[in-house]
C-alpha cells in the first residue's frame, strides 16, 4: 500500500461521519489499497506540531496484529488510539477517552476487540476449568477479572459443552458490549456527550483472518 505526503486539513466529523470514514478505510485495507489522504513524512509531521485533531478514538487490544492505524487505513494525526489487552476498560482508559473528547473535539468512540483474543482465551479457559490459574500475575489477573463477567454470561447461555469457537466468538463480542456499556454510563462526561452532543459509542471487531472490520452495532 503507497502512501503519500500531503496532509490535508479536516474539520471536526459528526460521529456518523467518522463511523464512515473508518469503514471506508477498512475496505482499503482489505483491498490493499490506499487512500490519497493517508499521510506519514516530515510534511506530515511539521504539520501537527502544533495540534492535532483526530476523528476518531479507538480503544483497541494491544495484540501486535491489530494496529488500529493500519487497519483503518489513517495517517498521522487521525486516530485517537488506547491500547490495553482484552480492551478492557479501567479508570485510566476512561480518562484517556474523556480526554480525546474533551480536548479535541472528538465524537466517536471505538471499542475493538478481534479474534483469537488471548486475554478472552484465557477468561474461557479459566472458567471451562472451574478453577484460578495460579501462574497469573496480579496485573494480569486484573486484566483476566474485567473480562470475566461478559464471558461468564456467554458460558452460562450457551452452555459450557458448546463449540469452543462459538465460545470464543460469543465472548469477544460479550467484552467489546460490556466495555462500551462501561464507557457510556461510567463516566458524566461521556454520557453527557453522548446525550446532547451527539457523540456515539460503538463496538468492532477486527477478523484476523480477513482484515476486515465489523461493527457490532451496524451488524
Amino acid at each position: 500500500m503507497g502512501i503519500t505526503n500531503n496532509p490535508p486539513a479536516f474539520p471536526v466529523l459528526s460521529a456518523d461521519q467518522a463511523l464512515e470514514r473508518l469503514a471506508e478505510g477498512n475496505r482499503r485495507f482489505v483491498d490493499d489499497v490506499c487512500g490519497e489522504h493517508v499521510v506519514l513524512g516530515q510534511r506530515a509531521r511539521a504539520a501537527l506540531v502544533d495540534g492535532q485533531r483526530p476523528f476518531a478514538i479507538i480503544l483497541s487490544c494491544s495484540d501486535s496484529r491489530v494496529p488500529s492505524e493500519l487497519i483503518f487505513n489513517q495517517g498521522l494525526g487521525d486516530l485517537f488510539v488506547i491500547r490495553v489487552a482484552g480492551n478492557v476498560v479501567a479508570p485510566s482508559l476512561v480518562g484517556s477517552v474523556e480526554f480525546a473528547a474533551a480536548a479535541f473535539g472528538t465524537r466517536l468512540a471505538v471499542v475493538m476487540g478481534h479474534s483469537r483474543c488471548g486475554a478472552i482465551e484465557a477468561t474461557l479457559s479459566e472458567l471451562l476449568q472451574d478453577e484460578s490459574r495460579g501462574d497469573l500475575t496480579d496485573n494480569i489477573r486484573d486484566i483476566v477479572d474485567r473480562c470475566r463477567a461478559p464471558v461468564e454470561t456467554v458460558v452460562s447461555v450457551a452452555g459450557r459443552h458448546a463449540p469452543r469457537d462459538l465460545l470464543m466468538r460469543e465472548a469477544i463480542r460479550a467484552n467489546v458490549r460490556n466495555s462500551c456499556d462501561h464507557l457510556r454510563h461510567g463516566s458524566r462526561l461521556l454520557e453527557r456527550l453522548c446525550a446532547e452532543e451527539g457523540m456515539q459509542i460503538v463496538g468492532a471487531e477486527y477478523a484476523l483472518e480477513t482484515g476486515k472490520v465489523t461493527f457490532l452495532d451496524r451488524a
